[in-house]
């Protein structure tokens, strides 16, 4: 374990900050998490934005020769104010020479990204020798995460002024940009932080072949924009789609995608706009495991029924456990999560038609409303394909193609008739290998899911198609190889602050389709935090998340989000179950931060808080027992027994606005 607290020490040092956004909830990390120590600066720059032309020159905006010269570093320095480029005053700071001198500084700098000692990390991160875009970038993170937000923003710009070039390298070693993550950052602060008086015009640093993860072929055309001062900030209105021209149209008339004039995407459900707010829902009762044929008995959640009265255990006899006793008392009635869900404002459950109970779901939408996205793996985790989990599904294999091709067929023939179908959807992230060879075949596998899609069309041209891709990943062969599929659907964890306009600008300028994120989540634990404390960079997360896909849907920003799908509605225990050593390593920046140890006894039965990967989440780790907005309690009343996180309320909010 990288850090270890006393319940003692955490007790004294959790103490959320009460400031929140306008709209009454809390949108960044330090409104959630205070650190211990605060930061103020000796040598602050001036109030509000710089002038960059002031002490430099910009050459070749919005083209690949791109550069800004500086004339006047000492100026510019002056102006901008410690932790900024090229301000080296920190070294000068005093509360740095005393940490310096104390070694509390002393490590790699990659061990005080997620600490709760903000001043610390700060310190190390505005001094250390990182490669310079890495570093201001990251300064930048940890200004926001203390709350300075003026900082953070001129920060961001620095970077994307500076560095547009620069580049760190993801969980799974593809390449990520500082420049548009800066700007990016810089207008989702913008955006919560109304009173930062503040703004950020034009702006966009656009990167050609950046999807085929080889950054030596990467064409750059660059443009930060202008950071601005402003008395007063822009009411930025929705766009009347009502009175912009469709120019294109997909589907049928209960189902229906709208292309405008203007480029932007909507979606229609029987006439009227439809956001998706979609969520994974899959009750795994406690100490049974899919992994272990354990689950088997039930063979999916929507066959859950322990008691064998007949009724769906979670949908329709579940219970809010108040008090937290794992018994329901009688001040505790039954409401059911179909219920829940329909109070928390979901309109779209996402699931698989492998199993698939017709009846239910019919009773879902004429009770409660609720539309299905309905999938087939496509292979992945070797479902679908006939192939054996030693071996992975093999996208080259033409016996294994139309094994998956008559797989998908069987579904639309058999569900294109139900009421309840919103769209079809390929996949599940194949691109990460999971049981599949796509990484080594990615053309193959992306040839497979445009056969997929065509024969969707043919059978049932009425609803869209979309993939679930891992992220952005392979944009550019998805570009060459997918015509068929009508929308973008991507998992993506990207982070507190959401997607990022150039994510949705990505996928418009390549492919010119709509954008479903097809999973969105984050953990309810966090170690070196307390639960409260985890809880509430939750629900923080998820809904900036959802505020970002809102900011981009029709109307506003780059107008091609459809909504999202949260995973998930409540914990499942069985996901860390291993009898294995467990070894998890993410690269950061090209240095490896590795946990290793041997954990045993990590049975179904039990809420392990072992990490499973690096993740953008509270202290750089997934938990994948914990994503729910609802958990399971102590376990003691499985599956009837829920406890509602702060996230569920927080999303409650959002949805229901």
């Amino acid at each position: 374990m990288r850090r270890l607290f006393s319940s003692l020490l955490l007790a004294l040092l959790a103490t959320p900050v009460a400031f929140v956004s306008a709209k009454g909830r809390p949108v960044s990390y330090s409104d959630v998490i205070r650190s211990t120590v605060p930061v103020k600066l000796a040598f602050p720059g001036k109030t509000g934005p710089v002038d960059y032309s002031l002490f430099g020159s910009f050459e070749g905006l919005g083209t690949p020769a791109y550069k800004y010269v500086i004339t006047n570093k000492t100026g510019l320095a002056s102006a901008v104010g410690e932790g900024i480029f090229p301000n080296k005053d920190v070294t000068r700071d005093p509360a740095y020479q005393a940490l310096k001198k104390s070694s509390q500084l002393e490590g790699n700098q990659w061990n005080f990204i997620d600490t709760r000692r903000l001043d610390l990390n700060f310190y190390k991160w505005a001094s250390t020798s990182e490669e310079p875009g890495v570093k201001q970038f990251y300064t930048a993170v940890i200004f926001e995460r203390l709350g300075m937000i003026e900082e953070a923003i001129k920060a961001f710009y620095a970077a994307a002024v500076h560095f547009p070039k620069s580049l760190s390298y993801t969980y799974y070693k593809t390449p990520w940009y500082i420049g548009p993550g800066s700007l990016d950052r810089i207008e989702a602060l913008l955006r919560r932080h109304p009173d930062i008086k503040m703004e950020l015009i034009g702006g966009a640093i656009d990167i050609k072949n950046r999807f085929d993860n080889d950054p030596k072929n990467d064409v750059f055309s660059i443009d930060p924009g202008k950071l601005m001062n402003v008395k007063r900030r822009k009411d930025s209105k929705p766009l009347n789609m009502s009175k912009i021209a469709v120019v294109k149209t997909i589907g049928g008339p209960a189902v229906q995608l709208k292309k405008y004039e203007n480029g932007h995407w909507q979606l229609f459900v029987d006439g009227k706009p439809f956001q998706i707010k979609g969520i994974t829902y899959s009750v795994t009762p406690v100490g049974l495991s899919p992994d272990r044929g354990t689950w088997v008995v039930y063979k999916d959640w929507q066959l859950l029924d322990t008691n064998k009265n007949g009724i769906h255990d979670g949908l329709f006899e579940a219970y809010v456990d108040k008090n937290g006793n794992g018994v329901r008392d009688t001040d505790e009635p039954v409401v059911g999560d179909a219920k829940l869900l329909k109070d928390l404002g979901v309109n779209t459950l996402r699931t698989y038609h492998h199993v698939f109970d017709k009846e239910l779901f019919r009773r879902l939408h004429k009770e409660d409303g609720f539309y299905i996205l309905c999938g087939d793996l496509l292979g992945g985790y070797t479902v679908g394909s006939g192939a054996l989990w030693t071996n992975g599904t093999d996208y080259t294999d033409p016996k294994q193609q139309q094994t998956m091709l008559d797989s998908v067929r069987a579904m639309v023939e058999d569900l294109k008739g139900e009421p309840y179908i919103l769209m079809w959807v390929l996949g599940n992230e194949n691109i990460y290998g999971v049981g599949n060879n796509s990484p080594g075949h990615p053309e193959a596998f992306y040839e497979m899911v445009n056969r997929a899609a065509k024969l969707i069309h043919q059978l049932d041209p009425s609803r869209p198609v979309a993939l679930a891709n891992g992220d952005l990943l392979d944009l550019n062969i998805i570009q060459e190889k997918c015509p068929d599929v009508d929308v973008m659907g991507a998992n993506a964890y990207r982070g507190e602050q959401g997607f990022g306009r150039h994510f949705f600008s990505a996928v418009r300028s390549m492919l010119d389709k709509p954008v479903l994120i097809t999973e969105y989540g984050c953990s309810a634990y966090a170690e070196g935090y307390t639960p409260e404390e985890a809880e509430n960079y939750q629900a923080m997360y998820l809904a900036n998340n959802w505020e970002d896909l809102e900011a981009n849907m029709a109307g506003r920003g780059v107008g091609n989000a459809l909504g999202g799908v949260l995973f998930e509605f409540i914990d499942e225990w069985w996901k860390a179950n291993t009898d294995l050593p467990l070894s998890v390593q993410v690269e950061k920046g090209g240095w490896y931060t590795k946990r290793s140890a041997t954990y045993k006894n990590l049975q179904p039965e039990n809420h392990d808080t072992v990490p499973q990967f690096g993740f953008p989440f509270l202290d750089g780790w997934s938990y994948e027992e914990w994503y729910g907005l609802v958990s399971q309690g102590s376990g003691k009343d499985n599956p009837f027994a829920r406890i509602l996180r702060p996230a569920y309320f927080e999303m409650q909010k959002m949805w229901k606005e």
